[in-house]
C-alpha cells in the first residue's frame, strides 16, 4: 500500500496528492534476507552480490555504457555541464562538465493483448492501492502512528517524495 498526503502548491494555489515514504528505508540486510527466502541463495551470498553491484555498475557506466537489470530497469550516467555554455563548438571540452548524475529508466511491462495492450514503466507488476497518510510529519513533537508501536525505530515519520 502506498501513502499520499494533500499538498497545496504556492505557484498556482492548487492541491495535489504527493507520495509519502513511511518508516525507515529498507536496508541491504532486509533485502538480502527476503531474496534469500525467495531463492536458493544464502543471505550472506546475496549481501555480497548487492554490495559489489554498485561498484560494478559504476565501472560499466564510467565506460559510457548503460546497465540493464532484468526486472528492474536501466541505469546510466549523464553529465551536468556549465549553465552558461560556450559560443563556439571548438570551445566545448571536458572542463565544462561539473558533475555526473545517475539516471534510471524502469523496465517496461506489458499487460493485455492486441489493441488493449498497455505498457507501463515501473518496478511493480501489481497495482498500488493508495491511502491518505494520517500520520505526523518528521520532526513534529507528536509520535507517528506505527504498526510496530509508538516510538519504534521503524515507526519513524514519513518523508515526502
Amino acid at each position: 500500500m502506498g501513502f499520499y498526503k494533500k499538498i497545496k502548491m504556492n505557484v498556482n494555489g492548487k492541491w495535489y496528492a504527493k507520495s509519502v515514504l513511511v518508516m525507515s528505508p529498507v536496508s541491504t540486510e532486509q533485502v538480502a534476507k527476503r531474496i534469500a527466502a525467495e531463492s536458493t541463495v544464502s543471505p550472506a551470498d546475496v549481501r555480497a552480490v548487492l554490495t559489489a553491484l554498485g561498484g560494478v555498475m559504476g565501472d560499466y557506466m564510467s565506460q559510457g555504457r548503460s546497465v540493464k537489470l532484468d526486472g528492474v530497469g536501466s541505469f546510466y550516467f549523464t553529465a551536468v555541464t556549465s549553465k552558461n555554455g560556450v559560443d563556439k563548438p571548438e570551445d566545448v571540452n571536458a572542463t565544462l562538465i561539473r558533475g555526473v548524475r545517475v539516471r534510471f529508466i524502469p523496465e517496461t511491462r506489458y499487460r493485455g493483448a492486441g489493441k488493449g495492450r498497455v505498457s507501463t514503466r515501473g518496478l511493480s507488476d501489481v497495482d498500488i492501492e493508495w491511502e491518505e497518510w494520517k500520520g505526523k510529519e518528521k520532526g513534529s513533537l507528536t509520535p507517528d502512528p506505527s504498526p510496530n508501536g509508538e516510538g519504534s525505530k521503524e515507526g519513524e515519520g514519513p518523508v515526502v517524495g
